[in-house]
């Protein structure tokens, strides 16, 4: 069974940084080499967003409003882990972060429990 497991998440102030990590358990590595993962927030009150993605190739895709060139996605064929390095953080990327892995059709699915990034002003 496919499991993520996201953490490094916690509170900054405006201007640090974090990285998340996401470990992928359940999937062969020759399987995780081929997956798209993705990186999704959910702040109170709003709806899920999606945030960055990584294909096999290790080409990245951002939310480009918001955080592209400050946030980057890399990932670890080996440790089966996506990362998602935070800098110049903003109160507004207060959020739980979520990873989660695509599936059939481009939906993603397997979501991990989440890990919470609190930014304060």
């Amino acid at each position: 069974q496919v499991q993520l497991t996201e953490s490094g998440g916690g509170s900054v102030q405006a201007g640090g940084s974090l990285r998340l990590s996401c470990i992928v358990s359940g999937r062969s590595f020759f399987t995780f080499t081929r997956d798209t993962l993705g990186w999704f927030r959910q702040a109170p009150g709003k709806e899920r967003e999606f945030v960055a993605a990584i294909n096999r190739n290790g080409v990245a895709t951002y939310r480009t409003d918001a955080v592209k060139g400050r946030f980057t996605i890399s990932r670890d064929n080996g440790e089966r882990t996506v990362y998602l390095q935070m800098s110049s953080l903003k109160p507004e990327d207060t959020a739980v972060y979520y990873c989660a892995l695509q599936g059939v059709g481009g939906v993603y699915g397997n979501w991990g429990q989440g890990t919470q990034v609190t930014v304060s002003s």
